[in-house]
């Protein structure tokens, strides 16, 4: 008899999962094959359940795993984000409550007003809840502008030109020192905040992936809403802002950030083949230039 996994997990992940949830059976893949995150739709008890896991190297599991802990308990009891069933950090896996709903990306919903402020009022939700101290880093704007500095060393397509400039750019920030006498708030953040990653059921929006939670600035999260569906759609960016409460970007450190994003898009879509995504990268990288 096969494994339940069909091979799609390490024997040990399989093992784990198959030990906390007796007759567990798979319905689906769900994964998009880019990296070696692997993205199952289970069921046991019937109960559905979404299993994520990697290889040890991965860092997306353990994000997901602190994110699913500090998510906010009012949105997981109303079942709009679902609950962490359970997890394995030295195995890199983890198990969440499957929740119900389409992606609205690629349908009617993708550009609806009503999803974006339901949107902007569910991040709201998110930056709202308390940091946790072992979770803050201080120097956040320095490690986020060498790490972006420190992608440009990789093999990527950016003009040599944009590079200098990218370059130029964050090397004056640094200087400047925002970070360190105008200090914007840390918040935690989804990290991939669009609508591949919202369900969309009915008059109800679900969320999921944390797979990039981390603490960062608040803004961070609207970047990659900015470039693909509020593109020539302001009607949905004051939906969501109007969700959110407020516009949580700030002037000086808004085109910072998306130079930052816009980096680690061109360069990350170039290590895993993802020609579309790297467009996009160069294509938000042209306009987070353009800002200055």
């Amino acid at each position: 008899m096969g494994r339940w996994d069909r091979g799609l997990l390490s024997q040990d992940q399989a093992a784990y999962i198959a030990e906390v949830f007796p007759h567990v059976f798979l319905r689906e893949d769900l994964s998009w094959g880019l990296t070696d995150t692997r993205v199952l739709h289970a069921e046991s008890g019937g109960r559905g359940i979404v299993i994520k896991a990697a290889g040890a190297a991965n860092r997306h599991i353990g994000r997901e795993i602190t994110g699913r802990q500090h998510a906010p308990h009012a949105l997981v009891d109303h079942g709009v984000i679902g609950s962490m069933l359970a997890a394995r950090r030295d195995l890199n896996v983890v198990a969440v409550e499957h929740v119900g709903g389409v992606l609205a990306e690629g349908t009617a919903a993708e550009c609806d007003p009503a999803v974006h402020r339901r949107a902007g009022e569910l991040l709201s939700a998110i930056h709202a809840e308390a940091v946790p101290e072992e979770l803050d880093n201080p120097d956040y704007e320095s490690v986020m502008t060498d790490k972006t500095l420190t992608l440009l060393d990789r093999d990527h397509r950016i003009e040599p030109e944009s590079v200098s400039a990218v370059r130029s750019i964050l090397s004056e920030f640094a200087a400047d020192g925002v970070g360190r006498d105008m200090p914007a708030p840390r918040v935690m953040t989804h990290g991939d905040w669009h609508p591949r990653n919202w369900l969309v059921d009915g008059d109800v929006v679900r969320i999921i992936d944390f797979g990039r939670f981390d603490v960062r600035t608040a803004e961070s999260d609207l970047g990659r809403l900015s470039v693909q569906q509020w593109r020539g759609r302001p009607d949905l960016e004051a939906a969501f802002l109007e969700g959110y409460g407020s516009d949580p970007r700030n002037p000086r450190t808004w085109p910072i950030n998306q130079i930052r994003e816009a980096v680690g898009t061109a360069v990350w879509a170039r290590e895993v083949g993802d020609g579309a995504f790297e467009q996009q990268g160069h294509r938000m990288l042209a306009d987070a230039l353009a800002l200055f």
